[in-house]
């Protein structure tokens, strides 16, 4: 029951949802609720100079469906998102003033920009004398809350992690609340409203997402019942089977969980459930695989948090000096899937389609065009952030300089995906390869990941094999070209 008690019940409360574009475990939607007050719940889609960085194509047309499952799960309680297009700090405390609101609630975010829009906001708001409430709603542990024995922050995930799960088991998960007072429109409100056709968030000409929209639902209704689908299916082989691009063992939440259509806390407790159900060592080992991969989501933010410039600057110095080439011909087959390699192509392609790859797929496609093509990991960061539906500056950065031996924690140089010992080891049947790559679906088994070496008479006179492009690059040779570059950088550095 919502207390209605409160002297200033008249006095609205602001929800400012950014990227927590949920109703159940939010917990600026849920203290504001909790006051009795009624609520004005917004939106605003930063357009003006002080944005952080704009999101990419497919990420906006998962923005467009995820605020429209929000305004309909706010409808079904009274309620309506107010959507605004400009400088938040600009149209924030003037709305809050207008309304007489007592207070503007919001969940914390991350990167630099951000932060600083949000201290803006803040700085204003009390010279109104209007309270802020900022909370977590995105993370299972704060970066400031994770504390290193020394001054210098955690650059290594082990023990970031370690220090992580000492602290304690995240808070329990905070239910939709049943009973919600909405502040009634005014002429603040409509006047300056938008609706959200207006922002523009997907594509029209040529309108590319058409794969997007049979991949993918996005809102909370639809995260719920992935998660549902992920544990009853596809958490019993997570442990053995999640590097397996041919196989349902991964969850497929990363797209929720960037714009919040879930949070970290209900997937963490909800394994963590299952787990339980199940009470074997089995069981046990896919939910601490499971939990640990939730935890390089933690140290993503972590080093985003510490490190506002990790989409730009590598993390460790010492890459500063490299000697990327630049290859327009190589890259733009890379972005393709023209690479003749059909792992590589097989996930480019998906990426294309869907909005999304498979994580082991990510990190051969990633290797390939750093190590394989010596291209700038900052170019394919870039690519991800346009074609991702959950690229986000944590996870996304982080997950490059990974790959490419510049980051926190990252996998050494001169370890460099095989991207054919990569497709044989985890997509050995090459269901993976024949469903993205569909020229190569008549191949055997043992040539569908290095098609080269099946002679052109063993094609059977089946030509649509033959349309599939030869190799941009030997592997064996960049390989060694690609350790050469990286002994000349560092000698170059010393």
């Amino acid at each position: 029951m919502i207390a209605q008690n409160r002297a200033d019940c008249a006095n609205p409360i602001i929800v400012w949802f950014r990227d927590d574009l949920r109703l159940a475990d939010n917990p600026a939607f849920h203290s504001a609720s909790r006051s009795g007050q009624p609520l004005i719940c917004i939106f605003v889609h930063e357009t003006s100079d002080e944005a952080p960085r704009q999101l990419g194509g497919a990420a906006r047309w998962w923005l467009h469906g995820a605020l429209l499952e929000l305004d309909r799960a706010l409808n079904a309680i009274g309620g309506q998102l107010w959507l605004f297009s400009g400088s938040s700090t600009q149209i924030i405390p003037p709305l809050a003033a207008t309304c007489r609101a007592s207070a503007v609630c919001w969940n914390r975010r991350y990167g630099a920009a951000e932060r600083q829009i949000d201290d803006r906001v803040e700085t204003s708001l009390k010279r109104h004398d209007i309270e802020v409430r900022s909370f977590n709603g995105h993370l299972l542990h704060e970066p400031w809350t994770i504390a290193a024995h020394t001054d210098v922050p955690f650059r290594v995930f082990s023990t970031f992690w370690r220090a992580a799960l000492a602290s304690g088991e995240p808070d329990a998960p905070l239910r939709a609340p049943s009973r919600v007072s909405f502040f009634k429109p005014n002429v603040e409100l409509e006047s300056h409203s938008v609706r959200l056709c207006d922002l523009r968030l997907q594509p029209t000409a040529p309108d590319w997402a058409e794969g997007l929209r049979v991949a993918w639902r996005p809102g909370e209704t639809a995260a719920q019942a992935r998660l549902l689908e992920f544990l009853e299916d596809g958490f019993s082989i997570y442990a053995t089977s999640r590097d397996r691009p041919d196989q349902p063992a991964t969850s497929s939440l990363s797209p929720y969980l960037r714009f919040g259509n879930i949070s970290v806390r209900q997937v963490w407790h909800a394994a963590s459930a299952a787990a339980r159900t199940t009470r074997s060592e089995f069981a046990k080992r896919n939910l601490e695989k499971f939990k640990s991969e939730l935890g390089w989501r933690e140290f993503s933010y972590y080093l985003l948090h510490h490190n506002s410039d990790i989409a730009r600057r590598n993390l460790q110095p010492r890459f500063d000096n490299f000697a990327w080439r630049t290859d327009h011909k190589a890259f733009k087959a890379w972005q393709k899937g023209e690479t003749g390699y059909p792992l590589v192509d097989a996930g480019m392609r998906q990426l294309w389609a869907t909005g999304w790859m498979h994580n082991r797929v990510r990190m051969v496609v990633a290797s390939f065009l750093v190590k394989d093509l010596l291209i700038d990991w900052r170019k394919g960061e870039a690519w991800f952030w346009d074609t991702l539906v959950d690229a986000d500056g944590a996870n996304n950065a982080a997950s490059w300089q990974w790959v490419a031996g510049s980051g926190a924690d990252a996998a050494p140089f001169f370890r460099i995906f095989n991207p054919i010992l990569q497709g044989q080891k985890f997509d050995p049947d090459g269901a993976y390869v024949r469903q993205w790559v569909p020229e190569l679906r008549h191949l055997p088994d043992k040539f569908i990941h290095c098609p080269w070496e099946m002679s052109k008479m063993a094609l059977d006179g089946d030509q649509t094999a033959v349309a599939y492009p030869d190799r941009i690059v030997d592997h064996q040779y960049a390989r060694h070209r690609a350790l050469a570059a990286y002994k000349d950088s560092i000698d170059h550095k010393a």
